[in-house]
């Protein structure tokens, strides 16, 4: 029985690198969609949220059925309430990742930002991409170490976040308030994705250690 159980929890393990991978080629696809207003693009991240979603599900169906019928440890416990958590967060960097997609098709065939600030959105759509990269080795080797360098891209994603808030609020703003509001949103998107990956990262030094868990504010 704890055979089998334990194949189980690797089975959960390699389903969450899968999403990691799926919401990663989500973000990167849906950021290429809003810096070329690309519709295409843009509708195949809205498309493919569905594998994400079920692929969530299947992870807390198979939970729930190792929490009822496996007899797990204390230990196991851990894993796979950390596993439902986690799960449930990637799924939300899924639906983030589908957010900016939608507001690239809103405004098609016109960009959703301003030309200027189209370097701003690249680096942050280049560091959500490394975050959920890491994410994926974090989950996959359980090396805790890799958690360092996830916080601090995510504080590189929250000063870019800083950054764009300002400038829409400043007086140099010419881009009229439907601009802004599309920037505003568009930036809280990639900075909640970062947010939801260390939240991620958290959760595995909580599996893996037993350290208490210190959510994040999301």
């Amino acid at each position: 029985m704890q055979a089998e159980l334990q194949d189980q929890l690797e089975t959960v393990n390699s389903e969450l690198v899968e999403m990691t991978r799926l919401v990663g080629s989500a973000m990167n696809r849906a950021t290429q969609s809003l810096l070329d207003a690309d519709l295409t693009m843009a509708e195949s991240v809205i498309a493919a949220d569905a594998r994400i979603d079920t692929l969530a599900s299947d992870i807390e169906e198979r939970c729930f059925d190792l929490i009822s019928d496996g007899q797990p440890t204390e230990a196991d416990l851990r894993i796979i309430i950390g596993g439902l958590r986690i799960a449930a967060s990637l799924e939300r960097m899924g639906d983030l990742a589908e957010h900016v997609a939608k507001q690239a098709r809103l405004r098609y065939p016109r960009l959703s930002i301003p030309q200027e600030l189209r370097g701003t959105f690249a680096e942050m759509g280049g560091l959500a991409e490394a975050i959920v990269s890491k994410t994926g080795a974090v989950i996959e080797t359980q090396d805790v170490s890799l958690t360092a360098d996830i916080a601090r891209h995510d504080e590189q994603v929250d000063r870019l976040h800083r950054e764009l808030f300002t400038i829409v609020l400043s007086k140099s703003w010419t881009h009229g308030v439907e601009a802004a509001i599309d920037v505003t949103l568009l930036s809280r998107y990639y900075e909640r994705y970062a947010d939801h990956a260390v939240s991620v990262t958290r959760r595995v030094v909580n599996i893996v250690t037993g350290a208490p868990y210190v959510g994040v504010s999301l």
